[in-house]
């Protein structure tokens, strides 16, 4: 079992061996999650899931081939809409 001190500041530093089998370095966010296992709470620890972005360019194949971008042209298609 590994112990960690809290400082004044609720700070605490994790030993290297636990980081790396976090896979976990400076500046990562590590989340902190409460579970009831069997009547005793424990803590787990895990880094944060890094948020993906496969959201980008999915609605590529629904946009139309507009070449022109100016004020005049987002207001007509707005009119026409």
């Amino acid at each position: 079992m590994t112990s960690l001190k809290l400082t004044s500041k609720r700070q605490a530093t994790f030993p290297k061996e636990t980081c790396e089998a976090l896979g976990v370095k400076p500046g990562d966010v590590i989340e902190l999650e409460a579970r009831n296992e069997g009547g005793v709470k424990i803590w787990v620890l895990r880094p944060q899931a890094a948020h993906t972005r496969e959201w980008v360019g999915c609605l590529g194949s629904r946009a139309g081939k507009v070449a022109d971008h100016s004020l005049a042209a987002i207001r007509e298609s707005i009119a026409t809409g």
